[in-house]
C-alpha cells in the first residue's frame, strides 16, 4: 500500500524514540497497532459491502456473460488459430495424411484424366504447328500472281 521500506522505518523508529521517549514507546506502538488493526477491519468491512451490493446489482453476471462472450474459444478464435497453425506447417508437395483407398482411387483417376489431356493438348499443338508449316511451304511454292493491265484506255 505505501512504499515504505527498511530504512525508511528505521529513520521513523529513532525519531519517535528521540521524541516520545523509551518510557512511552511501547504503549504509542501499541495503540498505533490498534488504529492499524482499525483501520484494516474497516477496509475489510467496506470491500465486502461493496461485494455484496455489486452481487445483489447483479454485477458478476454481467461480468462473467461478458468474459464468456469475449472469450475466444466463443470468438471461433481457437479454430481461426489452429488452421493458421495446419497453414503454417503444410507442405505443398507432401501428403498430410494416409490416402484411404476411395481417395488413392480418386487421385489415380485424376492423375490419368491430366495425362489424357496434357496428350490431347499436345497432339492438337502438333497438328496445328504441321498445318502452319505446311501453309508457309505453300504459299513459298505458289507463283506471285501479276496484276493483269487494262488496254481499254
Amino acid at each position: 500500500m505505501f512504499d515504505i521500506g527498511w530504512t525508511e522505518l528505521l529513520l521513523i523508529g529513532i525519531v519517535a524514540l528521540i521524541v516520545v521517549g523509551p518510557k512511552d514507546l511501547p504503549g504509542m506502538f501499541r495503540t498505533l497497532g490498534r488504529f492499524t488493526g482499525k483501520m484494516r477491519g474497516m477496509a475489510r468491512e467496506f470491500s465486502r459491502a461493496m461485494n455484496e451490493a455489486a452481487d445483489e446489482a447483479g454485477v458478476k453476471d454481467v461480468t462473467s456473460t461478458l468474459k464468456s462472450a469475449t472469450s475466444p474459444g466463443k470468438l471461433g478464435l481457437d479454430t481461426l488459430n489452429q488452421a493458421a497453425d495446419k497453414f503454417e506447417k503444410w507442405q505443398p508437395g507432401q501428403a498430410s495424411r494416409p490416402k484411404g483407398p476411395a481417395t488413392q482411387k480418386l487421385s489415380e483417376e485424376r492423375a490419368e484424366a491430366a495425362k489424357k489431356i496434357h496428350e490431347q493438348t499436345a497432339k492438337k499443338a502438333a497438328e496445328k504447328r504441321a498445318a502452319e508449316a505446311a501453309a508457309k511451304a505453300e504459299d513459298a511454292l505458289a507463283p506471285d500472281p501479276k496484276p493483269a493491265a487494262d488496254d481499254s484506255a
